[in-house]
């Protein structure tokens, strides 16, 4: 049984990820945090207490920890927004209470608090910025002899950013912009890596025809609320492309064949026109990033996740 911790930043992408995460078979998942980046916080945790009421299917014993970590450069707030509507859907209100609580920790610490009381090893996931883990790290170095690999989606090794603020040159990454410094701190540990970047993802974006497909399997309550959930995207008809880099990092970080991979050194700026970029060099630390995914494989395995999941 593996165990897991889950941090998030409540878009779409992190809350398909947390309801695939309910459905995998033999894990066990500790917590969950979610901080306040490409989401607005504080429905972003009300969402995620709320799919693990209807979607919790092995009845692992749930906290959400809302973060009270602050960003070093804020996500657009018309991102962010998608983080109310999601908290609305019908599906997920429909008893009108939510049973699964707030941790009393903010996230930084209760990642401290789970991962030190787990009898094995964790695997860490994180789909939003580091800070909770660097601020983990700073009040708990202990943890890092606890944790088998960071899983995080964030950065790019291949010179591109999706960054396009004043002042700054492009070339990073939203999650990694967010906080730079918080990069560093946890490049300068000695965890193990894996890193879904922008360039992993270029076989899976979200399309038309994808939409059509999860609307074809509505009577899957799960592929319901994805489909719902994606249909707040629209990136795919405006001016950019939308990939599942969330749900990428979440599903190859236990289904590794679903991934092929690299080993890369890299190293982080941390201020200046270019703070945040991650970029290679032969003197930073070792990671493992993610090259390519296997479209196929990796829709069938999210499919046969949420078919299999059912309303409590």
């Amino acid at each position: 049984m593996k165990n897991v911790y889950f941090d998030h930043d409540g878009n779409v992408d992190d809350l398909v990820s947390l309801l695939l995460l309910l459905q995998v078979p033999d894990i066990k998942l500790l917590g969950v945090g979610v901080v306040d980046a490409d989401c607005y916080v504080d429905p972003a945790v009300e969402a995620s207490r709320k799919i693990i009421d209807r979607f919790n299917q092995r009845h692992d014993q749930l906290a959400v920890a809302k973060s009270d970590s602050r960003a070093h450069h804020q996500f657009p707030s018309n991102w962010r927004l998608s983080s109310f509507s999601f908290d609305a859907f019908p599906m997920l209100n429909e008893s009108g209470t939510i049973k699964t609580p707030q941790a009393d920790k903010p996230a930084h610490l209760d990642m401290v608090e789970k991962i030190m009381a787990a009898d094995d090893p964790v695997t860490l996931i994180m789909t939003g910025p580091l800070t909770d883990l660097a601020r983990a790290l700073q009040a708990n170095p202990d943890i890092q002899d606890k944790i088998d690999c960071l899983y995080w989606m964030g950065g790019c090794l291949d010179g591109h950013g999706n960054v396009n603020e004043l002042g700054f040159d492009g070339t990073a990454e939203w999650n990694a912009f967010w906080d730079p410094e918080a990069v560093k701190t946890v490049f300068d540990s000695k965890l193990k890596i894996q890193m879904v970047g922008l360039e992993s993802t270029e076989e899976i974006p979200l399309t038309k025809e994808l939409r059509f497909h999860w609307a074809s399997l509505r009577k899957y309550p799960a592929l319901d609320l994805i489909g719902q959930g994606y249909s707040l995207v629209l990136a795919d008809e405006a001016d950019s492309t939308y990939y599942l880099w969330d749900v990428l990092t979440t599903l190859s970080s236990l289904y590794p064949d679903l991934v092929t991979k690299t080993q890369e050194t890299a190293k982080v700026e941390t201020a200046g026109r270019a703070a945040g970029r991650t970029f290679k060099n032969p003197a930073g630390r070792p990671l493992t990033l993610v090259t390519s995914a296997d479209k196929e494989a990796f829709f069938k395995t999210m499919d046969d996740l949420a078919k299999s999941a059912h309303l409590e």
